[in-house]
């Protein structure tokens, strides 16, 4: 909305931050009234970090593999966030559970690269998710944006953009026409959050002005 407050972010990842750009570029261009306040990376060496210097975004990282456990690792990860003024949390490529506090519920995005709850759960992410999705012979795809809460790919479905899957596809195929979708789907997640409109209602989220 014109003249609105934007909506404050912080971006978990594990890659190479596609997604992330993708938030940038939304941000940048004034599609999205947004700002990414802190990129919190799960691995030293990802490419997502050096994007988020580039555009003058604090970079924190929180190695999974220095900690004992996720629980450890959420911890640290919620310490480093409420150092800034975060209203939503991105998932974009974050390879890691995340325990979520009670104080975020409801404040936590995640996108995934089906249709859920088809082709999601533990261990279904990536090129994975499209192996199991041209293995079964369904014939569209997609991508989900849903809430987080802290079971894998569980919480309520924000919006769902679909893609076909055609009779050639690879994995990087498919992943290139779902990705097309994502980068629609996920900044307008982020744009109707912003607005406050989007209130939670069991497992159903709904859109305030259609």
């Amino acid at each position: 909305m014109a003249g609105s407050k934007p909506v404050n972010l912080a971006v978990l990842l594990s890659g190479g931050g596609t997604t992330l750009q993708n938030l940038l570029d939304h941000i940048g261009d004034g599609r999205l009234n947004a700002r990414v306040q802190v990129v919190i990376s799960s691995r030293r060496g990802a490419g997502g970090l050096e994007r988020a210097r580039r555009h003058g975004v604090k970079t924190v990282v929180c190695a999974s593999r220095d900690y004992p456990d996720f629980e450890e690792m959420s911890l640290d990860i919620w310490r480093h966030v409420e150092q800034h003024p975060v209203d939503l949390v991105c998932l974009a490529g974050f390879m890691c559970f995340l325990r979520i506090k009670q104080a975020f519920l409801g404040r936590v995005i995640n996108i995934h690269p089906s249709l859920i709850p088809a082709f999601c759960g533990k261990g279904l992410y990536g090129h994975r998710v499209h192996e199991e999705v041209i293995k079964s012979g369904v014939k569209v795809t997609g991508c989900t944006v849903h809430f987080a809460d802290n079971e894998y790919d569980h919480g309520p479905i924000i919006l769902q953009r679909t893609a076909p899957v055609l009779d050639d596809d690879t994995p990087d195929t498919l992943a290139a026409r779902v990705f097309e979708q994502e980068r629609i789907a996920y900044p307008e997640a982020v744009r109707l959050f912003g607005e406050g409109r989007l209130k939670i209602e069991g497992r159903r989220v709904r859109v305030a002005g259609g």
